[in-house]
Order: structure tokens, then sequence, then C-alpha cells
């Protein structure tokens, strides 16, 4: 005789694999997005900003993006032990969501962990090489360590891509007059 707890058990498994699965175009923006966000004239690369933002954001899942919202909102409130393990659940599920692993990277950097930070966005770069906020946060960090040069390559590889970034426009004015020896 089949018990029933032996049915519930496979049910609720099955219904949490399903909320868990991710389709393999969560988490991609429209790469004509991208052209419009590289204009520097008009406004459309605000639309184009938001429908990109939109898009990472997005893990495929409902159950993966409340995790990411945990996530998002510890980080926010300082809490990054908090964060990191809510990024870490997020990106056990979901391995091929690079906003998991830019947020995640993200948390690991504010926390003072710099070499599971580095991992991480070299993960969501991998994954997304345009995720600009990767590439404006891998600046900041190797500006941080005091590696000028690698910083000020990977800010303007980052305004190559979103050229509209205030804090990527600040740094490379920085890491420039760094490298002139002007003191701003």
């Amino acid at each position: 005789m089949v018990r029933p707890s032996f049915f519930f058990h496979h049910a609720v498994t099955a219904l949490a694999l399903s909320l868990l699965a991710v389709p393999a175009l969560a988490g991609k923006a429209d790469p004509l997005l991208f052209d419009r966000l590289a204009q520097m004239q008009g406004d459309a690369w605000m639309e184009a900003e938001t429908q990109i933002l939109s898009a990472w954001e997005d893990t495929g899942s409902q159950a993966l993006n409340m995790i990411q919202l945990r996530g998002e909102t510890a980080l926010d409130e300082g809490n990054f032990s908090a964060a990191i393990g809510h990024l870490t659940a997020l990106t056990d599920h979901a391995p091929d969501h690079a906003m998991g692993f830019q947020l995640r990277g993200m948390a690991y950097w504010l926390n003072g962990d710099y070499g599971p930070a580095a991992a991480d966005l070299a993960r969501a770069l991998e994954l997304e090489p345009k995720q600009y906020l990767a590439l404006t946060q891998l600046g900041s960090m190797l500006e941080e360590l005091g590696d000028h040069e690698r910083a000020a390559e990977a800010i303007r590889r980052s305004l190559e891509i979103n050229p509209h970034q205030q804090d990527a426009i600040d740094a490379a004015i920085r890491l420039e007059a760094e490298d002139n020896g002007t003191n701003i």
C-alpha cells in the first residue's frame, strides 16, 4: 500500500522545482536597448536603461525574484551578511543570473571580502558582458585597493556601455586626475 505522505512529498518537491525553474532568457536584455543606452543625445537612453535593469532583475521565477528582493533589502539596510545569505541562495538556484552575482559581489565588497567579491563580479561579467553595474563596481573596488590602472579600464568599459552613470563619470574624473598627478 502506498502512503499518502509519499505522494504529498513528491508533489511538494515537484511544485518547488517548478517554482525555481529559471527560463533560459530570464535576465537577458534586448541588444538594441544597449544602442539606445549609449546615445548621448535625447532622453531615449532613460527608457532603455529602465528596460535593461528590469530585464536583468528578472530571474524568471517569482520565488527567486523574492529572494533577490530580500538580498537587495538587506544590502540597503547595511546587513551584508544577511544579503550574502539571500544572494547565495539566489545564485545557487539561478547560476546563470548575472544580476544575482553582481549583487552578491556588492555585498561581499561592502563586507570587506574582496576575493569573493571579485569572483562574483567576474562571474556576472562572464554571464552578461554588458553588465555595466558590475564593471563600475569592479572599478570602484580596484580604485579602493589602489589599482588605478585597472580601475580606470573597468570604468572606461562601463561608460562605453552606459555613459550616463554619474558615479562612473565621477570615478573616471578622479582616476584621470590621479593618473595626471592632479589633486582634485
